[in-house]
């Protein structure tokens, strides 16, 4: 499996990152640099918790269920708060709504993607 997830999230990164690029060329009100950073953080997120869940998976089966959980959860903290941060540094200086429901969009990607690959990879240990 882990010949299919990291390169899958490296695939999803790259192209998240260069539809990021060209939407904020074709609409230059789209913050490209808050997108790639979601981007980013997201990638990062989901590599950790695939190494988390697939170690645990190791010691207790049951581990995917909780891991997967904890995971969503964790990823949309950390999007949440980078949205907030995002509006209090901006504040009163044109906050791009859009922006923000990328950022969701992104989550979302990564959160869908995750969840599906490593049911896949569950389903093929036992």
């Amino acid at each position: 499996m882990k010949k299919v997830f990291i390169p899958v999230v490296i695939i999803i990164f790259a192209i998240l990152g260069i539809g990021s690029y060209m939407l904020h060329n074709t609409e230059p009100a789209y913050d490209f640099t808050v997108l790639l950073t979601g981007n980013v953080i997201m990638a990062a997120l989901s590599l950790l918790t695939y190494f988390i869940v697939t170690g645990q998976l190791r010691k207790n089966p049951a581990a995917f269920v909780r891991g997967v959980s904890a995971s969503t959860f964790i990823k949309l903290l950390v999007c949440m708060g980078g949205i907030l941060t995002y509006v209090l540094v901006k504040q009163g200086k044109g906050i791009h709504k859009p922006s923000l429901f990328m950022l969701l969009g992104i989550y979302a990607v990564y959160t869908i993607t995750e969840t599906w690959l490593l049911s896949r990879y569950v389903r093929n240990t036992k």
